[in-house]
């Protein structure tokens, strides 16, 4: 069995020969892995048996000039700064009027060149399952344009407001990924979209209001997916458990990363309650791989194992998409040889 077949089982809920895995990681952590390991890129996913492989549009748009201060620009014309991606220093549509948000400057689809999407997915000869689309980070793009606590205010006040921004951001990501998946479809496997609804505490919305404003656009790029026949997978950070009943209602296939430590992620109630329903991926929580020893990282691993592989439905990997750089390679080794060891179905 190779590893699109196995992720393609997974997500069916039945068992493949073994549990699939998925291997998310910082840039600065895959370059110290790559350095330790003398591995290249392919031989690192390898390595660590991941089961996945991602193709990506390309960007051909206009550079737009920065402002003094700013590190980056978003194609919706929020500015950033700060550490990594940073945060945004403006909120471009804090004040606007709905007239003034439909006359915005908003992105051009256009401005994304799909033309290497199905060379990138044939080179790995149908061996891994392929993500593709637009990641369509559609809440975080919302808060930034208007600001969060305005967001929250406008969507009591100014709810027509609130929704005309979401649907213009839609609209784009929309667009985007309906190009990829006219390009090449036949050679993807998996919608992969992000957007994270949760804090370390719970759910940063409510159920009344993410059913209100943001499930019909989560079910809208749910539904571009599957006409074009793939799964639809969905990171979300933080403790989402209330909000899951609805990602699934929208059609939701597979929910990533799946982080225990929050509130209300009890592995064994989210695997009796959602494990037919929806594959989850992830859930070996991520402060283990920082701060445990290889032994405590084998027997975490395992627990995970021994709550979330029966019956299928699940795909192993870290609580978060971004390993980060502090993390011992000797750990993120354990967790994936543990689970390519134990993580097998008779």
């Amino acid at each position: 069995m190779n590893s699109r077949e196995r992720v393609l089982i997974a997500f069916e809920h039945e068992e493949p020969d073994r549990v699939p895995m998925w291997c998310g990681a910082s840039p600065e952590f895959w370059e110290k892995a790559k350095r330790k390991l003398g591995l290249d890129d392919e031989g690192l996913r390898r390595r660590f048996h991941d089961d996945f492989r991602r193709v990506y549009a390309r960007y051909v748009g206009p550079e737009f000039p920065l402002s003094p201060g700013a590190k980056s620009r978003t194609v919706f014309g929020v500015e950033r700064r700060g550490i990594g991606y940073g945060q945004p220093i403006n909120n471009p549509l804090a004040e606007a009027s709905i007239k003034e948000i439909h006359e915005y400057s908003w992105p051009n689809p256009e401005w994304v060149d799909v033309s290497n999407i199905r060379e990138d997915a044939k080179r790995y000869g149908g061996q891994y399952a392929i993500l593709g689309g637009d990641w369509s980070p559609f809440w975080h793009d919302v808060i930034e344009l208007l600001g969060m606590k305005n967001m929250y205010v406008k969507m009591f006040r100014e709810p027509e407001l609130v929704d005309a921004v979401f649907n213009h951001v839609v609209d784009y990501y929309y667009a985007v990924s309906e190009k990829i998946f006219e390009e090449a479809a036949d050679m993807i496997d998996i919608f992969f979209i992000g957007n994270d609804f949760g804090s370390q505490n719970g759910p940063l919305l409510s159920d009344k209001l993410f059913r209100r404003f943001v499930l019909p656009h989560l079910k809208r790029l749910v539904d571009l997916g599957h006409s074009y026949g793939l799964k639809v997978m969905l990171h979300c950070c933080g403790g989402i458990a209330e909000l899951i009943p609805a990602m699934i209602e929208a059609g939701l296939d597979g929910l990533h990363a799946v982080q225990p430590s929050c509130k209300g992620m009890d592995l064994a109630r989210l695997k009796k309650e959602f494990g037919d329903k929806i594959l989850f991926n992830g859930a070996i929580d991520s402060t283990w791989l920082i701060f445990g020893t290889p032994n405590f990282v084998r027997e975490k691993t395992l627990e995970v194992l021994k709550i979330m592989m029966p019956g299928g439905g699940y795909v192993a990997g870290a609580s978060h998409d971004y390993i980060l750089e502090e993390t011992p390679v000797e750990n993120v080794l354990t967790m994936f040889d543990t689970v390519f060891k134990y993580g097998r179905y008779s």
